[in-house]
């Protein structure tokens, strides 16, 4: 697999890119992975699209790796190879997840999830979050016309009214001063973050979760080989996670108070490839720190509406989630599979693309898919990192009931995979489950 050539350097493109018409089927506010590849598939389906963003086009067009390390469901990787994104990867980028541990504190009992067993080529795939940005970038410019990326843009005002949304925006000028520039469409589409500004222009509010920690990632080489296994570890006092990539390396994950991250950040690299290969128990041998550190701090938001007349929110402006359980990047582009399902559905009717009837389909959907995964994921990070010792208890039992109840296992290992979920597995299944607990007598037939 390998990357298209561009056709031309950005610098150029910038410059050819065509003055945007006060005329669009849709205006997209963010120019992220997930705006970028929203205006991929709208523009796919005949709708013509112009994205706001704030940053220059150099820096949308060559992201610098940021530490993140993002898993794609087997959905995810679908989305993305019908946008023609997966195909601009480059193979070596794209790391395979064999298998799964999640394992509590210092705990021998662990909980395994296998590609194998799941009858999948793999459970998940890693790819460099600044590949996801470049390809969402390179897809969009390809698009020609259809797709006007507007960059160095600031909005002022973000509104909507019976017949169409508009945004009023602060632009660069030729000469070097700033311009004033008007755009109107009938659908006006956030996806500029988690802390969304047009989100809360629009009126839209959003539950929101600090976890008062700080995630703090980077690249390690290593001794031993990781076959392809990523590791979700529960410690006292943090979180550690081990991310399969390729090339022998992994990238490590560790979650600390926020209170802490300063100290951990101060850290030689030595001495942080030193603490991480003790957390983990020196199971890939010794660890060489590769590149750079980064820290973001974890907050999780969820908007209380996802669509409203003229508007709709995608991505982390809907969804931001914990990490933990891998659903961030997956969540925008099962939203810009349905969203698009349901603009391609009115625009062949010839209804209108911003009113609620419109909307309403791709809210209950994306809702119903993300919501209980949302609210367990906060519950599972809740009791992983309550050090307390009753929370030490349930959370061993939980990881004891789930690796002994196969239909349990197997329906978090449809969420890992972003497999669409079966029938629940009825009571007599669960039933017929339970004598394989250690300690639990036989249950009769």
């Amino acid at each position: 697999m390998s990357v298209p050539a561009a056709s031309q350097p950005a610098a150029a493109l910038s410059q050819a890119a065509p003055t945007p018409t006060p005329e669009q089927d849709v205006l997209i506010v963010g120019a992220g992975p997930a705006g970028l590849a929203l205006a991929c598939a709208l523009a796919d389906i005949g709708l013509s699209v112009t994205v706001l963003e704030q940053q220059d086009e150099a820096r949308i067009a060559a992201p610098q790796p940021d530490g993140r390390d993002i898993a794609l469901t087997h959905r995810a990787r679908s989305v993305m190879q019908g946008l023609g994104l997966w195909q601009r990867l480059p193979e070596g980028e794209i790391a395979p997840i064999r298998a799964a541990h999640v394992s509590n504190a210092n705990s021998p009992r662990f909980l395994r999830f296998d590609a194998e067993q799941a009858n999948c080529e793999a459970l998940g795939f890693l790819v460099p979050n600044h590949w996801l940005r470049k390809v969402a970038y390179e897809g969009a410019k390809a698009r020609g016309a259809a797709v006007r990326l507007l960059c160095g843009a600031t909005i002022r005002q973000a509104s909507t009214a019976a017949e169409r949304a508009e945004v009023v925006l602060d632009l660069p000028a030729a000469e070097g001063g700033r311009s004033e520039l008007t755009l109107h469409a009938p659908l006006l589409v956030a996806a500029d973050s988690r802390f969304s500004t047009t989100r809360r222009r629009l009126g839209i509010g959003a539950n929101s979760r600090d976890f008062g920690r700080t995630v703090i990632v980077a690249r390690f080489s290593h001794e031993r080989e990781h076959d392809g296994t990523a590791h979700e570890c529960f410690r006292l006092g943090n979180t550690l996670a081990i991310l399969p990539m390729n090339h022998r390396q992994v990238s490590a994950v560790v979650t600390v108070k926020s209170s802490e991250a300063e100290a951990w950040m101060a850290l030689s690299p030595e001495e942080f490839a030193g603490r991480v290969a003790e957390q983990f128990g020196y199971q890939l041998g010794t660890m060489q720190m590769v590149g750079e550190r980064h820290a973001y701090p974890l907050v999780a938001v969820y908007a209380h509406r996802f669509a409203t007349h003229r508007v709709a929110l995608i991505g982390d402006a809907a969804v931001g989630m914990h990490p933990v359980t891998a659903h961030g990047y997956n969540f925008g582009l099962y939203g810009i599979e349905v969203l698009a399902q349901q603009l391609d559905r009115a625009r062949r009717a010839g209804r209108d693309l911003g009113v609620t009837a419109t909307l309403a389909p791709f809210e209950l959907e994306h809702r119903r898919v993300t919501l209980p995964i949302y609210l367990g994921t906060n519950l599972v990070v809740g009791l992983f990192t309550d050090d307390r010792p009753p929370a030490k208890l349930v959370r061993q039992a939980v990881l004891a009931v789930s690796d002994h109840l196969p239909p349990v296992k197997d329906a978090i290992t449809r969420q890992l995979t972003g497999q669409r979920p079966g029938w629940l597995p009825d009571l007599r299944k669960l039933l017929s489950a339970l004598p394989a607990l250690p300690g639990r007598p036989s249950a009769p037939r």
